[in-house]
């Protein structure tokens, strides 16, 4: 047996000459100098450069180094020394643009690196426009619905109204931007679209600051004025609350008096004859081969959540049927522009999707009578095409699309009437586009903002029967194009003529 006690030694031999006590400290040094090269002095050389701070104001400006996106404001951005463009940007703003020369820190960079502070502040030439912007996404918005646990819709509202607010000090300027807050009311239509549009109007009221109790008030009672006196808001309203404040609400006396007369759903007919100026156009006209006819002013009543007072339309002229396929083709040959072997070009301009005047047909017996597959882009110009064809002749009027209550009108007058004085095939034939944006809530006051959608009205051919009428709303972005979709131009006073009618 071997004694437990024992141990082996192994003796280092001389290197170089060196006793192994010299050559070993010697390693362990250059060991040591090479992690500490790598650790300290390598970064510096391999890739020289500075910790960039950027905070601007207002936050959230877009930061590009040399063109490229890098990142939000405030943000901490490693650049490599030299020269570099640097960018700051948020939209409705100047660009804020300027050269730095970046310098590099050779020792302990990788620790302690050079830090390099740039700060800008961007202005907005109109200070109404990044609240324009941010309104528009928020209109947009309203078409994605209420947000699920897999994504949220962000507070672009409130945002933009940071981004505005110093310029609230200006009465013109905050008129301006309550005006663009009370137009935002149309496009509440989920919870997170009312959290949004409350914060902004805390942060208007207090110029982009946190609200004090005083401010906060003042606030909470601007909106319920704006509320009360939107005919309609209280049922819009209880959708969007939940549990005791929905039940509370709709055991309310608002809630009741909101309620009188939407049932009624009809027009009446004014009991004077029609707008002025009618002898000089006739009950009927043609031009360029559509066929137009006159309807006689009245009143649109309140009949659904959409239209919570009572209208008065002026009377014009509406195309009897959709717009045809020789009048398309008069207009192509015309505007070449617009004719389908021009259809990527168009796409790239964003004036009309992939199904540009692509035709689709249906079952036999059942087809439209329409040109197929035109966006809203090619609808308005074909109208604004044959308004200057005939300017001269149509004198005060204009033609354009229909907005979408005198298109309601017209087929509430004649629901498939048979009459040659009557528009024909208002319904079920193919969605017509109309001129106006579309607002889920229109009416609360009309928007400052553009909404991403125009209306349609009218259903297809496609959709069941009894499933569309004439109050049914449907939209689509004003460049998607789609085999359903036609259009009837109108002869009539300039668009947003019509009024609120006093009860």
């Amino acid at each position: 047996m071997s004694d437990a006690n024992q141990t082996d030694q192994v003796r280092l031999k001389p290197l170089f000459g060196l006793r192994p006590g010299v050559w070993l400290s010697v390693l362990f040094a250059l060991i040591l100098l090479v992690i500490l090269f790598f650790l300290l002095v390598y970064p510096g050389l391999s890739r020289p450069g500075s910790l960039v701070t950027f905070t601007t104001e207002p936050l959230g400006a877009a930061i590009r180094v040399d063109g490229v996106y890098r990142g939000t404001s405030p943000c901490s951005i490693v650049i490599p020394q030299g020269t570099h463009r640097l960018e700051m940007g948020i939209p409705g703003f100047s660009t804020l643009s300027l050269e730095r020369d970046i310098p590099g820190r050779l020792l302990g960079s990788r620790f302690f690196p050079r830090r390099v502070s740039v700060e800008g502040r961007l202005e907005a030439a109109d200070p109404l426009e990044p609240l324009r912007r941010a309104a528009a996404e928020y209109a947009a918005w309203a078409f994605a619905g209420e947000p699920a646990a897999a994504w949220q819709i962000p507070q672009v509202l409130s945002e933009g109204v940071y981004r505005s607010a110093a310029a609230a000090s200006d009465p013109a300027f905050r008129e301006g931007m309550d005006g663009i807050l009370a137009g935002s009311l149309g496009y509440t239509v989920t919870r997170a679209a009312l959290r949004d549009l409350l914060r902004a109007r805390f942060l208007l009221d207090n110029r982009g600051l946190s609200p004090s109790p005083l401010s906060a008030i003042r606030s909470g009672r601007l909106l319920l004025a704006t509320l009360a006196a939107s005919p309609g808001a209280a049922p819009a309203l209880a959708e969007l609350l939940e549990g005791d404040a929905a039940a509370r609400l709709t055991a309310s006396s608002w809630y009741a008096l909101s309620l009188v007369g939407r049932e009624a759903g009809a027009l009446r007919r004014a009991n004077a004859p029609g707008a002025p100026g009618i002898p000089a156009l006739g009950r009927s006209l043609n031009l360029g081969g559509v066929e137009f006819v006159y309807l006689d002013g009245g009143y649109l009543e309140p009949g659904s959540l959409r239209k919570a007072e009572r209208l008065e339309i002026e009377g014009f002229w509406i195309s009897r049927y959709e717009l045809g396929a020789a009048q398309w083709e008069a207009f192509t040959g015309a505007e070449p522009r617009w004719d389908p072997s021009r259809r990527e070009g168009l796409i790239r301009e964003g004036l009309a999707g992939p199904g540009y005047l692509e035709h689709y047909s249906p079952p036999a017996g059942t087809g439209p009578t329409g040109v197929q597959g035109v966006s809203w882009y090619a609808a308005k110009a074909y109208c604004d095409w044959l308004d200057a064809s005939y300017r001269e002749r149509v004198g005060a009027f204009e033609v354009r699309l229909p907005e979408e209550d005198e298109w309601e009108y017209a087929a509430r007058l004649a629901p498939g009437a048979a009459s040659n004085q009557m528009p024909a095939q208002m319904l079920g034939g193919l969605w017509e586009w109309c001129g106006d944006y579309h607002v889920p809530l229109s009416f609360f006051p009309g928007p400052e903002a553009p909404s991403p959608e125009r209306n349609l009205r009218g259903g297809a051919w496609i959709n069941p029967p009894g499933s569309v009428n004439a109050g049914t709303r449907a939209s689509l972005p004003p460049d998607a194009c789609s085999p359903f979709v036609s259009f009837r131009p109108v002869i009539a006073r300039p668009a947003s003529g019509k009024r609120a009618a006093e009860p």
